[in-house]
């Protein structure tokens, strides 16, 4: 039954189920393998729980600038990147808090979500080479 976030372990949980999620998806799968090693993803995974935590409790955990590590994976997959992929990163996430979570952080770590996706990718957009 879903509860509400209430802490850093509800976030960690969340980041974990959706990223095993992401992992195992056809389409996301291959290119998070292009950039992490099996070893890197604990790491990366704490520092994901940082952001999550950083911008639904408001605390200063998250170190990192996301622009860049989308624009990175971009470059590496030779300007592919599109707005379906972060349609399916986005679908993944919504269906993940649904299975997991009700209330008022819930909706706002979809909205969040939500803003985040398009601001990622309207960076990525402004930002490959002329062809």
């Amino acid at each position: 039954m879903p509860e509400q976030i209430k802490d850093r372990w509800d976030i960690s949980l969340l980041v974990k189920a959706f990223y095993t999620k992401v992992r195992e998806d056809e389409m996301l799968g291959p290119i998070f393998a292009q950039h992490l090693s099996k070893e890197e993803w604990p790491e990366h995974l704490e520092k994901l729980t940082d952001f999550w935590e950083s911008n639904l409790f408001g605390v200063a955990k998250f170190r990192g600038n996301p622009v860049e590590k989308h624009l990175q994976v971009d470059k590496t997959a030779n300007h592919t990147i599109e707005q379906v992929h972060f349609g399916r990163w986005l679908q993944l996430w919504l269906e993940t808090i649904d299975s997991l979570y009700i209330g008022d952080l819930a909706d706002l770590a979809k909205v969040k979500a939500r803003k985040m996706a398009t601001r990622q990718y309207l960076a990525i957009w402004h930002n490959r080479p002329a062809e």
